[in-house]
């Protein structure tokens, strides 16, 4: 296969050469530029540039020369921390200067936080000691086990011309075609980032889905990457390459999977990392095997605070597709395992962490339903539209990222025109500690009461689908806030412009729980009316199976009068007796100007708005009244005058 190309983005590679005084770090530099052995060299060079041409990347370097003296080391930091690579010497003549890489040079680029490839060089090799000839890789070996930054180690002698233009070759291909990312030098094996992008490429190149690359396909593959196409004897070759290694790498459709990844492992063995990283790139990868940013259309979900993001229908029908043909037995439960697979061109699955792990609702074989599988993507792309359109795209949908996804319309939009037209609504659960709310959030998730009482430390979520009468689904996003959290939350102007629907649970037999509540709902409504985000509230009064605390019917029929929002819904998640509270947050977030609480200040400010406007337009009236006036006394004296 055909050599790489300048990689995109790569305008040049700076390279900050270190080490102890005397290890012949600016000979180095000198010989590599001027190909010829300095006698009088400078204590220190300035910047010196490799032009494009100089390697067959075509990518210029620029190599900055350092001072080791203790008063220079504020500047040597900003250079190190400048550096794409660093070149890091000792003298080959000079065994303590080897011993200064792993006692000071590598822990201090350790502590200056340097996170760039190291290439290791050994200078002077004409004046080593021939009686102390020892392997330069028992040498380095226990050095690049303890420091697993070092890209490479290489000798050299600028004195002799001997591997002087390798050494700057290897540091700026540890940049442009880094090891690290692609191959695990320990085990000798592809990293498991770099085995799911490859694995995604067979896939997209595999027109016929047949599991294997004919020649055709092999060659389409070879022209898209590499610009120049296969003669059929190379693609002979290539096959026999990997069946003499592995014969399950080729089968009598052409090179499998399997094959295919043997293929790019061998490449990198063979120090061709160039190779590898070409086809990465040509389909999109970055240096850290993700998708590039230019892939990912942002523009398409540039919204309002109070906008949200929501899958097309398009996308929906794309993963069901996806759905059936990962649930192989077709039992409507994608196994755990299963879900591995449909990520398995991903760089990782993305709902193994929070919020996302735990968050759907499990089936009896601890899988995902269809309505759960398409929930979870529905968090997803609230929550982070960039990250699902991503994994759409890993797992190959087909169509215009953009068309995947649409904004919705701004909620208060939603309230002028009395109907909210989102598929998918978002639940903030506030309520005192021991009030019941996780109780309702994994009532709502389909799983068993449990008595045992375990506080929420961090905020989770919630997704599920929720049939309403007819046969409509609307997908409900519950967001628990724990108690000690509601501050912080409050603290940010926007922070209820995500809310469609907020809801309060407190303990029914508790009347310090009920206090605690109102407390909370005044200060959410009172946020709500000093924002513009105002957020149409529900009451629950959970654990009614327990006896209710005196005067708690009056109490809280009370305060929703007061407020203007429907009096708290009884429900018992011990009992499973949830008085259609999920189908009831939907219905109050479909209406969003309904159920909105009024606080006192809210009141007095719109009372003093009403003033305010009734004044105006006493004063449109008069002001009106003096102009007819004035208008009229001009006719009058126009009239006679004409008469006198």
């Amino acid at each position: 296969m055909a050599k790489s190309t300048n990689p995109e983005g790569k305008t040049g590679v700076r390279i900050v050469v270190v080490g102890d005084r005397g290890t012949g770090k600016s000979s180095l530099i000198v010989t590599a530029a001027a190909e010829t052995f300095p006698t009088n060299v400078p204590r220190l060079l300035p910047p010196t540039r490799l032009p494009e041409d100089f390697y067959p990347d075509r990518v210029p370097i620029t190599i900055i020369d350092t001072s080791s003296n203790p008063e220079d080391r504020g500047k040597l930091a900003e250079e190190l921390k400048r550096a794409d690579a660093v070149v890091l010497t000792y003298a080959c003549d000079q065994p303590e200067t080897l011993n200064r890489l792993s006692t000071f040079w590598l822990p201090e680029l350790r502590q200056l936080e340097v996170k760039v490839p190291v290439i290791v060089v050994g200078c002077k090799l004409d004046l080593r000691d021939d009686q102390q000839q020892v392997s330069l890789e028992q040498v380095m070996s226990p050095i690049m086990q303890q420091f697993r930054e070092i890209e490479t180690c290489i000798e050299c002698s600028a004195y002799k011309h001997i591997q002087i233009p390798e050494v700057f070759y290897y540091a700026q291909k540890a940049v442009l075609h880094p090891t690290g990312p692609l191959f695990d030098q320990e085990t000798q094996t592809l990293k498991p980032r770099c085995v799911r992008a490859l694995k995604r490429i067979f896939i997209l190149c595999d027109h016929d889905r047949d599991g294997a690359l004919s020649d055709a396909e092999l060659n389409n593959f070879q022209v898209k990457c590499f610009n120049a196409p296969l003669q059929p004897s190379e693609i002979v070759g290539v096959k026999r390459v990997v069946q003499d290694k592995l014969i399950e790498g080729v089968n009598e459709r052409g090179l499998t999977l399997t094959g295919f990844l043997f293929l790019h492992a061998l490449f990198i063995e063979k120090g061709r990392l160039e190779t590898t990283w070409t086809v990465l790139r040509k389909f999109g990868y970055n240096n850290d095997i993700k998708l590039s940013d230019d892939l990912i259309p942002y523009s398409s979900f540039k919204r309002a605070p109070d906008q949200s993001v929501e899958l097309t229908n398009e996308a929906i029908e794309f993963l069901k597709g996806v759905y059936e043909l990962f649930d192989s037995d077709l039992d409507n439960n994608l196994r755990p395992i299963e879900v591995e697979d449909v990520f398995s061109t991903a760089p990782e699955n993305p709902w193994n962490d929070a919020p996302y792990k735990d968050a759907a609702e499990k089936t009896a074989l601890g899988g995902l339903s269809l309505d759960a599988f398409l929930s979870e993507w529905a968090l997803m792309t609230l929550l982070d539209p960039a990250r699902s359109l991503e994994n759409l795209i890993y797992i190959g949908y087909p169509g215009d990222p953009s068309s995947a996804i649409r904004v919705t319309r701004r909620r208060r939009l939603d309230r002028k025109k009395q109907q909210s037209e989102r598929n998918v609504f978002q639940g903030f659960v506030f309520g005192p500690a021991n009030a019941g709310k996780s109780a309702l959030i994994n009532s709502f998730l389909g799983r068993p009461y449990s008595d045992s009482y375990s506080p929420t430390a961090d905020e989770q979520y919630a997704v599920n689908v929720v049939e309403l009468p007819g046969g409509i689904k609307k997908t409900v996003v519950l967001r628990e806030i724990p108690e000690d959290g509601v501050a912080k939350l409050l603290s940010s102007k926007e922070s209820l412009a995500a809310c469609d629907i907020a809801v309060f649970v407190y303990d029914s037999s508790d009347e310090s729980s009920w206090k605690r509540t109102t407390e909370l709902l005044m200060d959410v409504a009172g946020h709500g009316e000093d924002t513009g985000y105002e957020v149409p509230c529900l009451i629950v009064a959970a654990k009614d199976d327990l006896d209710s605390f005196p005067m708690a019917i009056q109490n809280s029929t009370r305060v929703s009068q007061d407020i203007g929002i429907e009096a708290p819904i009884p429900i018992s998640s011990k009992l499973s007796d949830f008085n259609n509270i999920f189908r009831r947050i939907v219905n109050a977030a479909e209406h969003p100007h309904l159920s909105i609480p009024e606080t006192e200040a809210g009141r007095s400010r719109k009372q003093y708005h009403r003033l305010i406007n009734r004044s105006l337009m006493f004063v449109s009236v008069g002001a009106a009244v003096a102009i007819v006036g004035f208008a009229a006394y001009r006719v009058y004296a126009a009239r006679k005058n004409a008469s006198s």
